[in-house]
């Protein structure tokens, strides 16, 4: 799949969501991206934006596998990656599937799992696999995994580990919607003949084209001098004095992973500064650690910082004049 046909696909996609999700173009642009980057989402925001919504729409557009899981404190870990059973008919172990073995996850209110059950995300995440008793097994393509969490209410909640929102491409925030957005969310549900859009959406494609569209994305070019760029933005961030925890080296790797992706999006064949400034504070901000108890917009701002202090590459970055990554 070229570069054209891949855009097309996502914008069909997208297309389909907007059905259902009004007036949040730009909230499914970062979701798709994250798809097509490989990568996994974080959708954090308060209750009744439409987090679940969202994960749903784009589940439904895709002819691929989808579980929800609800993430709640007496959720088990084998719940979640599967168990070897014992058979007494036959005196073996079979082993029995968990959540986890699906296309696209649902982690629904993930930071209300205990941090061992939240540690069966990890590997899977990360690999594409789950270990069970020495035995691995591979999971399905794509593999993603969209979690959702309320920032507000904290009573009865697990804060996610450094090391399990490194393995998030990003975090996006859905936001309230605008006035004409909300009303016609309001008058869609009282119209007695009017069915919930997500229960009619068809899929407009399928999990082997995402595949395709993985790989088109990995032959976006990036300048070379944009991947210093990406270096130089992380190394002023963990020289913050208010910064604890910078990004890592896989921070770093996200990052460019998605501006491919975003500029495909955008019909292009090759990554520009804007993307990166325009990714960056959604693919760095949550895997931040603030030395002070300062908010989560501390973090954005250490971001925002390093892109108004960092020198921007002036090269031309067209594909035809740029250097491979």
């Amino acid at each position: 799949m070229n570069i054209k046909a891949a855009q097309e696909k996502m914008l069909a996609v997208r297309t389909n969501i907007k059905k259902v999700m009004i007036g949040k173009t730009e909230e499914i642009n970062l979701v798709l991206t994250a798809l097509a980057a490989g990568g996994h989402v974080l959708i954090e925001d308060v209750p009744g934006t439409g987090k679940t919504t969202l994960a749903k729409a784009l589940a439904a557009s895709i002819a691929g596998t989808f579980k929800r899981i609800q993430f709640t404190p007496d959720l088990l870990p084998t719940d979640l990656t599967g168990l070897n059973v014992y058979n007494p008919k036959t005196g073996e172990f079979t082993f029995r599937r968990g959540g986890l073995f699906t296309n696209i996850l649902l982690a629904d209110e993930i930071n209300r799992a205990t941090p061992r059950t939240q540690s069966g995300l990890l590997e899977c995440m990360e690999e594409r696999q789950i270990s069970i008793d020495g035995e691995t097994y591979p999971l399905d393509s794509p593999y993603f995994v969209i979690a959702t969490q309320n920032p507000i209410e904290t009573q009865g909640t697990f804060p996610l580990p450094e090391a399990q929102l490194d393995r998030f491409l990003m975090q996006v925030e859905i936001g309230y919607p605008q006035r004409e957005g909300e009303a016609d969310v309001i008058q869609r549900f009282l119209t007695p003949h009017e069915k919930n859009p997500l229960e009619s959406l068809k899929p407009v494609s399928t999990a082997e084209e995402w595949n395709e569209i993985r790989k088109a994305v990995s032959e976006v070019t990036v300048h070379r001098d944009l991947c210093m760029y990406i270096t130089d933005l992380a190394t002023h961030i963990r020289q913050n004095e208010n910064i604890a925890l910078g990004v890592s080296p896989r921070a770093s790797l996200h990052l460019a992973q998605a501006a491919q992706a975003f500029a495909m999006l955008n019909g292009r064949d090759f990554v520009t500064p804007e993307d990166i400034k325009h990714l960056a504070p959604v693919c760095w901000s949550h895997r931040l650690s603030m030395r002070s108890t300062m908010r989560a917009q501390g973090k954005r701002q250490a971001v925002l910082s390093a892109l108004a202090a960092v020198a921007v590459p002036t090269e031309n970055f067209h594909s035809d004049h740029g250097g491979r990554s």
